[in-house]
């Protein structure tokens, strides 16, 4: 793909505009044709912009001192998206969003209370306790920590995975998202995942696989999530 150079007064990009795309790949910017699919997209991806829709319209009606707090919130907010160095911070109006389908993910979708932002304790995911599979459902059971934190804070490990052959390579538009069983305590711990009709759902019906998964915290109370941690681990059924 055409990488692009920066120049002034544009030193960087991020996003959609016209008909390219920018993106960021090894710390360095290029683009590509934006892409014009025929196909609407599946079933999970027409319900996700449904909530998305939602979100959208859930902010308009909210009164506008509401959307002046969730503002003054945001900026202390640690953005998602490259690049990391400070210079960039969130609206109220993303991290409302980002709220909202924070709490539809946790299957309670609604409109979400502005709360001040706060830290999430580090954490990481170290590789797989077991795996079984049951009537097509994959059972995965991984090994996590997670630092102290606030003690108000309750915690639920979610998780972007994708299912290659052994030694396939990573591709985010595979991954899929699912949510542990429970909340997260501090320390070390074992989180839950079932992922029904794994085969079809990455036409892969194999006694092994390559795993690549992105992994972030998601607050049951206030919504937020932090940035992702990405990995790959082997797995074998």
């Amino acid at each position: 793909m055409p990488k692009y150079r920066p120049s002034l007064p544009i030193e960087d990009c991020y996003g959609s505009v016209g008909e390219l795309t920018y993106y960021h790949r090894n710390g360095a910017c290029f683009y590509k044709k934006r892409p014009r699919p025929a196909f609407p997209g599946t079933m999970r991806q027409m319900e996700q912009q449904s909530v998305h829709l939602r979100a959208i319209a859930a902010w308009q009606q909210l009164e506008p001192d509401v959307q002046k707090r969730w503002n003054s919130i945001a900026p202390a907010v640690i953005v998602h998206r490259p690049p990391f160095d400070g210079t960039t911070h969130m609206s109220g109006y993303n991290l409302f969003v980002s709220a909202y389908h924070g709490f539809a993910r946790l299957g309670d979708e609604h409109a979400p209370e502005p709360m001040p932002w706060r830290e999430f304790p580090p954490f990481s995911v170290s590789g797989v306790e077991s795996v079984s599979v049951r009537e097509g459902t994959l059972h995965l059971r991984l090994r996590c920590f997670v630092d102290d934190g606030e003690e108000d804070a309750r915690l639920r490990l979610m998780i972007r995975l994708q299912l290659a052959a052994p030694g396939g390579g990573r591709n985010p538009g595979r991954m899929r998202t699912y949510l542990a069983a429970a909340s997260c305590s501090a320390g070390d711990q074992v989180a839950a995942f079932d992922i029904p009709d794994y085969v079809r759902r990455w036409g892969l019906d194999l006694p092994a696989y390559t795993v690549h998964f992105r992994a972030m915290l998601l607050n049951e109370i206030s919504g937020y999530r932090n940035i992702y941690q990405e990995g790959s681990f082997s797995l074998t059924l």
